[in-house]
């Protein structure tokens, strides 16, 4: 599933064009190249984790082979050493920088206003003991 993105999606180009838009806007005022390429990249990570999402949301369930690849394509280094899904999605949160609480003890509690996993997040998990 993830790995067919991967392939329809040239990242270096799309966070080039999407960091020349951020120039554009601020009329290609100089000395802040950098910044609009990071905030590209950060834009282009979370276009996948969204895409992957929402394709989650529409073809399920959520396994650790699918997340290990969508880690692999964000940059995650060794994700197949990462062998749970909470393991990963928090690993996944906190490398498109934010707060890698996927639940987690702050469950109801969510800071995250635009928190894309928040529908697994909040999936009734059965623990035994």
């Amino acid at each position: 599933m993830i790995r067919n993105l991967a392939t329809n999606i040239n990242r270096h180009q799309w966070i080039a064009e999407a960091a020349y838009f951020k120039a554009e806007a601020r009329n290609f005022e100089p000395g802040n190249e950098l910044e609009d390429w990071q905030a590209a990249e950060m834009a282009y990570l979370e276009m996948l984790v969204g895409i992957y999402v929402t394709i989650l949301a529409e073809d399920g369930p959520m396994t650790v082979v699918s997340l290990q690849q969508l880690a692999a394509l964000i940059g995650i280094e060794n994700p197949e050493s990462l062998v749970s899904e909470l393991a990963l999605v928090q690993a996944i949160q906190k490398a498109t920088q934010h707060r890698p609480c996927f639940r987690s003890e702050f469950k109801g509690v969510c800071e995250e206003k635009e928190c894309k996993w928040v529908t697994e997040c909040r999936k009734l998990i059965s623990v035994w003991y």
